[in-house]
């Protein structure tokens, strides 16, 4: 071993396009729609999502065009992290942002993409897609962002 780190415990400006990619663990939940009060900012989760994502997964459905296919889809960038509050906060983007490590059940770490779904950390099995989901307001939750 070349006493190196592994890449998702190096800086996030060190990190080359295969690694940033590879730092998603797979949850979803950012492809969650929110709603925010117009009173206070607050923002609220809802259980719908992204007509992309597959919810089984918890990854992009076409991912290579999602923005031509979705408007308002965030890519996510090493220097506007700080801005995108509605980040959940085991999400690794976020998490190593703050020089924090990874949780136990990202993949990098436990070696298997269905940690996160075991840990009920995604969005598989209680989510709707926005295909079929109507007005935002029913479909609030009372999970963490």
């Amino acid at each position: 071993m070349n006493g190196r780190k592994p890449f998702w415990e190096q800086p996030l400006a060190s990190l080359d396009r295969g690694e940033w990619e590879a730092l998603c663990d797979g949850c979803g939940r950012c492809c969650l729609h929110k709603l925010e009060d117009e009173d206070t900012g607050e923002l609220h989760a809802t259980n719908v999502a992204c007509k992309l994502l597959d919810r089984r997964t918890g990854r992009c459905g076409n991912y290579a065009i999602r923005k031509s296919l979705v408007d308002d889809c965030v890519q996510l960038e090493r220097g506007r992290l700080d801005k995108l509050n509605w980040l959940p906060s085991t999400c690794a983007y976020r998490l190593r942002a703050a020089d924090e490590p990874l949780k136990e059940w990202h993949y990098l770490i436990s070696g298997s993409r269905e940690s996160v779904h075991e840990a009920d950390q995604s969005t598989r099995g209680w989510t709707v897609s926005e295909v079929d989901a109507g007005e935002l307001e029913w479909h609030l939750v009372d999970r963490p962002l």
